[in-house]
């Protein structure tokens, strides 16, 4: 269930596009063609996928305070925390590599349509928030850490190729020419960030969808105040009868 939560949340709730607004660059360049959308959308992914829980088990294991006690007591109290920025983007880049090289060898016709923004995913920014938002969100384990980075690949992937469905059908509608190009585009995301904004709502049933017995505890609990309550009143209704 957790899993489920957390692969949901980050894909409609927390989307890197219109929640946060990280990644722009790309999506902005990059979303003209629903072909094109879809090779970089996917490019995102599989580096999400892999460098989310790569970078987890860096800093669980290596740059957190303490996180080098495997390796005996003298290390304990080490904290190379001031390295993660260097060992995230380190690890992004050579998954970046890997997906170019890929990319390049099995479809040369998208390598070339994609230009320089493939190699650009290295310094994408929803790609390094990423992991920065698993290590400041401090999700627990690898699996979860997993979750989150296909989660959010999904999520990304899903705002660019919305927006470049919608640009695809722009080119024959009658836009203002004052708006045309980006103009249109930034409002287009701003209305699908309100509309995104409604998914907030799915996991605001925590509360209401407590357990049976911590509701019957209140119920319970606010019976008994109600009975002490009463039983003080007759007491002091009592008091005054002997008084008079």
């Amino acid at each position: 269930m957790e899993h489920i939560e957390l692969f949901f949340k980050s894909i409609f709730i927390d989307n890197m596009v219109f929640a946060t607004f990280l990644g722009m660059c790309s999506y902005l360049a990059v979303s003209k063609k629903v072909s094109t959308a879809v090779g970089l959308g996917a490019a995102v992914i599989f580096v999400l996928a892999i460098t989310v829980p790569l970078n987890w088990l860096l800093d669980q294991y290596i740059l957190q305070e303490g996180a080098l006690s495997w390796l005996g007591e003298e290390y304990a109290s080490y904290d190379l925390s001031f390295l993660s920025f260097i060992m995230f983007i380190a690890t992004i880049a050579t998954m970046v590599q890997l997906v170019e090289i890929v990319v390049e060898k099995f479809s040369p016709s998208l390598y070339n349509s994609l230009g320089i923004f493939l190699p650009l995913i290295a310094v994408n920014c929803a790609i390094l928030g990423g992991s920065l938002f698993m290590q400041s969100r401090e999700i627990p384990t690898l699996g979860l850490a997993t979750t989150y980075g296909i989660g959010s690949g999904i999520g990304w992937f899903l705002a660019i190729l919305a927006i470049a469905a919608i640009r695809e059908k722009i080119r024959y509608s009658n836009v203002p020419p004052a708006l045309r190009g980006l103009g249109i585009t930034f409002i287009i995301t701003g209305l699908m960030a309100i509309g995104f904004m409604s998914f907030g709502g799915m996991l605001t049933g925590g509360d209401e969808g407590a357990s049976k017995e911590e509701k019957t505890a209140s119920v319970n609990k606010n019976i008994e105040s109600k009975e002490v309550e009463t039983s003080e009143e007759k007491v002091m209704a009592n008091n005054i009868k002997v008084n008079e």
